[in-house]
């Protein structure tokens, strides 16, 4: 089959109205697949002032602000409409693709399998894990067992990282699972967009080593363990300032939790490449993410990576060669990690070196079609 005879409807919770990691890889993957000759429809929440414009045509889908305390920013996808159903069918997809095991990826499902289509699923967030983060851990293995049942309704899944793939095997979520990685847009990231005057303006001197947070300032990118690492470094009296870049719901709670940290507020462009070259060591302590697009920029723009061994982050930083990988949760071990970045000019620079030169394999054409090969793929199959 030629790409150009694909005709894919995607189905996301969030595709353009709040940024976030995996609705830039999906917009990226848009609009690679619309250059190939390919025809796309996007279904999906909308808002009257999104944060970018959608690549490619968006559709509404009914929704309500999500009903978890703190998050009304995210909106809950309810289900598919008569008018929905109608653009489905005029549209005459070929293969579904799903992102998101909400109401309306469970309708998606179910109408691609009374259509007799493929469904594709790419996994974006390790939703099991969010519950630890409210005091309800107990719930963990209820939400796994539903998304289990939900990607094994699917005939493919598509991970972004090697350690996913692995725990969704583990999981048991299905059989076939493959690679969707993440690129880097090297107009944005590099060292060379350090910023010096811009560190002055801070606060931030030139022998001053600055530790950065990178993400929506949300509990469960690991806010409190980032926190209490920092705490624990300053007993340990290694030298360092913090440098928080973005916003979010918790954002009140981690400037109390850091006093004499330094917030700059949600960047985005060149603005975003200049705040973390600026920075000298990143810190990431999420287990959430099954890729970790922030460590990967943080590796672009030069700078040494110390980050839980989950999911993510464990496929791209390298023990000892572009940082640190410590096992998840604890802020002992986080800063024993991130003390030597303190005072060692030299192993940051060659850590910092050896990440800047890994994150160069990445390219957003070769990643996107490994997607655009799996929906043709399964296409084939189905039609047996």
């Amino acid at each position: 089959m030629d790409p150009r005879s694909l005709r894919i409807a995607l189905f996301s919770g969030n595709y353009n109205y709040t940024r976030d990691g995996a609705n830039q890889a999906l917009n990226r993957l848009v609009e690679y697949l619309l250059r190939q000759g390919a025809a796309v429809r996007v279904y999906a929440p909308t808002v009257d002032s999104p944060d970018f414009p959608p690549t490619g045509d968006l559709v509404s889908v009914p929704s309500i602000p999500m009903p978890v305390k703190g998050r009304g920013e995210y909106r809950m996808p309810l289900r598919l409409s008569k008018d929905n159903l109608a653009d489905l069918r005029a549209f005459a997809p070929n293969v579904v693709h799903v992102s998101s095991p909400d109401p309306v990826g469970h309708a998606a499902v179910t109408w691609a399998r009374k259509n007799d289509l493929p469904v594709l699923a790419s996994v974006h967030t390790r939703f099991e894990t969010y519950p630890r983060y409210y005091k309800m851990g107990f719930l963990e293995p209820v939400i796994e067992a539903g998304l289990r049942r939900f990607y094994g309704r699917c005939d493919a899944l598509v991970a972004p990282s090697q350690s996913m793939i692995d725990t969704l095997r583990r999981q048991g979520m299905n059989a076939d699972i493959s690679l969707w990685t993440r690129g880097v847009d090297r107009d944005i990231f590099g060292p060379d967009r350090r910023d010096l005057e811009w560190r002055r303006s801070l606060g931030i001197e030139h022998g001053d080593v600055a530790i950065a947070f990178l993400g929506r300032l949300v509990m469960e990118k690991g806010l409190d363990l980032f926190a209490e690492t920092i705490i624990q470094l300053r007993r340990r009296r290694a030298p360092h300032k913090v440098l928080v870049i973005g916003d979010g719901p918790a954002r009140s709670w981690f400037e109390r939790a850091l006093p004499g940290g330094i917030f700059v507020g949600f960047q985005t462009g060149r603005d975003l490449g200049r705040a973390l070259a600026s920075a000298d060591v990143f810190f990431n302590p999420s287990i959430t993410e099954t890729f970790g697009n922030v460590t990967l920029e943080a590796m672009a723009s030069g700078l040494p990576v110390v980050a839980s061994a989950s999911t993510g982050s464990a496929s791209l930083v390298e023990d000892w060669e572009t940082g640190r990988l410590v096992p998840p949760g604890d802020p002992y071990e986080f800063s024993e990690a991130l003390a030597p970045y303190c005072t060692n000019d030299d192993l940051r620079a060659r850590h910092g070196a050896a990440g800047e030169e890994k994150a160069r394999r990445f390219s957003w054409d070769a990643i996107n079609q490994a997607v655009a090969d799996t929906y043709l793929r399964l296409i084939e199959a189905r039609r047996g």
